[in-house]
């Protein structure tokens, strides 16, 4: 089964493309036999409540909203990340895996009927115009989102290039909502930005998109090239806030620091569903330390490459909890009908951990914020979402800080990570240029 995979509106959403041609239909013994008469007899009571509403709702119906909603109702049920796609939704997710869409420039979730913000994307009328991760917006021009699908709300807050938008805001710690207005833009996500830090190298990743792997490949080249090799101390690769995205892309990102053994594996409901992905011989850096920094905003493809790095110690995680985004959402195209994303599988790190409703643990926790302000103000994690699919063995963790200050002088995280590379600060959790394939126990 041919597999990529995308950041979708909710966070971080692990996609796998594929069409199922089949499915197993075998019937072994009676109780399966009444299970699926009992199946029939729902199917029927769908049927007549269907009916009933066409025949005598108070107003007409459109009888494609009626099978939609119905759908839509079933999918939620099993988890925020399974859902039904429109033909237009399934074509502006095949945009946005491109790299470049019209709108606002947001990645959000629906939470208690309300657009929650998961993270605004940098460079975007989103960002410039304040939006924080966790706000939460209840109008779109006036109208009010409660009733709304997520899908719904996306179509709202898209628009054609120049045109306006007002969002209404609530925001923890502000007594009134607020309103702010937005001018709608092409946004094309570049998702890899870099600097040099003295001797070191910054590379901020901002979503895992079809650019995202030659992107990181050529800023790892301009910086080893601008430092020089034998001055370089290192890299901090930033995943803060990254809400995740392509699965090939997570990937190849892990590659390129790693010198050979597994990266990440799935496993869906049946044995021979699992899926197992390594990397190829070859560390594009040469050994040279990493520093990755998380948050509670880094999801799905960005833990995937922390519990990579980490679990075969090639990188010190540094930061506060990911935010346990571990399932993937499976997309089955229904020709002209759309499309069906659907949870199929857990993923895990080499290491066997699931990530899935716990996140990742930094080898160093660095807090932005008070700690016991970061626990009041801590970001929503997975384990939080209304439905969320249960940790395997059943432990969970709550969401930590995404506070990520705009001032890089306010930054404890990234300058922590440069005092740790220019040997300013000791830690004894720093791996240093440590290369070893070796996971830890």
């Amino acid at each position: 089964m041919n597999k990529s995979v995308l950041a979708g509106f909710a966070v971080g959403t692990l996609l796998s493309f594929a069409v199922i041609t089949g499915m197993n239909n075998g019937v072994t013994d009676g109780r399966a036999f009444a299970n699926e008469s009992n199946t029939y007899r729902q199917l029927n009571l769908f049927g007549d409540v269907f009916e009933r509403v066409r025949a005598a709702y108070v107003e007409p119906t459109d009888d494609a909203k009626l099978v939609e909603s119905a759908i839509n109702g079933m999918l939620t049920s099993l988890d925020p990340h399974s859902s039904y796609m429109t033909p237009k939704t399934f074509r502006d997710m095949q945009v946005q895996t491109r790299g470049e869409f019209g709108g606002l420039g947001i990645e959000v979730t629906m939470e208690n009927g309300v657009v929650k913000v998961v993270t605004p994307i940098d460079d975007t009328p989103a960002s410039r115009a304040g939006l924080r991760p966790n706000d939460y917006i209840t109008h779109i021009d006036g109208t009010q989102i409660l009733g709304m699908t997520l899908s719904d709300a996306v179509d709202k807050m898209r628009g054609p290039a120049n045109s306006s938008v007002s969002l209404t805001v609530v925001r923890k710690g502000v007594e009134e909502p607020f309103e702010v207005k937005l001018t709608r833009a092409i946004i094309t996500i570049k998702s890899v930005r870099f600097n040099r830090e003295g001797d070191i190298g910054y590379i901020r990743v901002t979503s895992f998109n079809e650019q995202t792997s030659d992107l990181l490949d050529n800023a790892i080249s301009s910086l080893t090239k601008e430092i020089g090799a034998s001055k370089l101390r290192g890299f901090i690769i930033d995943l803060r806030n990254n809400p995740g995205g392509l699965l090939d892309q997570a990937i190849s990102v892990s590659d390129e620091f790693m010198d050979g053994g597994e990266i990440v594996s799935t496993r869906g409901r049946h044995a021979e569903d699992t899926q197992r992905y390594n990397a190829r011989r070859g560390d594009v850096t040469k050994g040279k330390p990493i520093i990755v920094l998380v948050n509670g905003g880094s999801a799905s493809a960005s833990e995937i490459v922390a519990g990579a790095l980490q679990d075969h110690r090639r990188a010190t995680i540094l930061g506060t909890r990911s935010f346990g985004k571990g399932s993937v959402q499976t997309i089955i195209p229904l020709g002209s009908d759309g499309a069906l994303r659907l949870t199929t599988a857990r993923y895990y790190t080499p290491s066997g951990r699931s990530i899935q409703a716990k996140g990742i643990d930094p080898d160093i926790v660095v807090n932005q914020t008070d700690p016991d302000k970061a626990k009041k103000a801590a970001a929503m994690g997975e384990s939080s979402l209304p439905g969320h699919l249960s940790s395997d063995d059943g432990e969970e963790a709550a969401g930590s800080d995404n506070f990520v200050p705009k001032d890089k002088a306010d930054d404890k995280q990234l300058l922590y990570a440069i005092d740790l590379l220019n040997g300013v600060r000791q830690d004894a959790a720093f791996l240093g240029g440590r290369t070893s394939s070796a996971m830890a126990n």
